[in-house]
């Protein structure tokens, strides 16, 4: 832990989780990292958490960001957002995390291009009037 405190200023032992995700370069704000918090996207050692749960090192923390699920175990706290090198000494992806973003990415090269199903273009004004079955009231038709 020595050779740690010389790398990464700020390190204390407890600090809120909104606090730390932002300072592990997880969310660019805090707020970002409270909001995803509150939406239910954020556990802690298998329980949804609040912004205010204090982590400590040891916690086991998934981060739910779009469709894929990462597994973060916390190695050190540090109030003090650094760059990102400093940022990644502060947690330890777990290996079936790393396999799943792996496999999420490989998936995704794969997959096709959602813009390829298209054969035209945008609707023109009069392939939408088409679409909608819409008819344009006049004044004139109703006499």
């Amino acid at each position: 832990m020595k050779d740690q405190e010389t790398t990464l200023p700020g390190l204390t032992d407890r600090l809120r989780l909104d606090k730390w995700l932002w300072a592990a370069r997880f969310y660019k704000t805090r707020s970002m990292a409270a909001e995803d918090v509150d939406k239910g996207r954020v556990q802690v050692n298998g329980q949804i958490a609040k912004a205010s749960r204090e982590l400590k090192a040891g916690d086991r923390i998934d981060i739910r960001q779009g469709a894929l699920t990462r597994t973060i175990v916390v190695k050190a706290v540090s109030t003090v957002r650094g760059p990102a090198p400093q940022a990644q000494q502060l947690y330890e992806e777990t290996a079936e995390s790393v396999a799943r973003r792996a496999q999420f990415i490989e998936q995704r090269k794969l997959a096709g291009e959602p813009a390829d199903s298209i054969e035209q273009g945008r609707p023109t004004k009069r392939d939408r009037r088409q679409l909608a079955d819409w008819q344009r009231w006049s004044a004139s038709i109703d006499e």
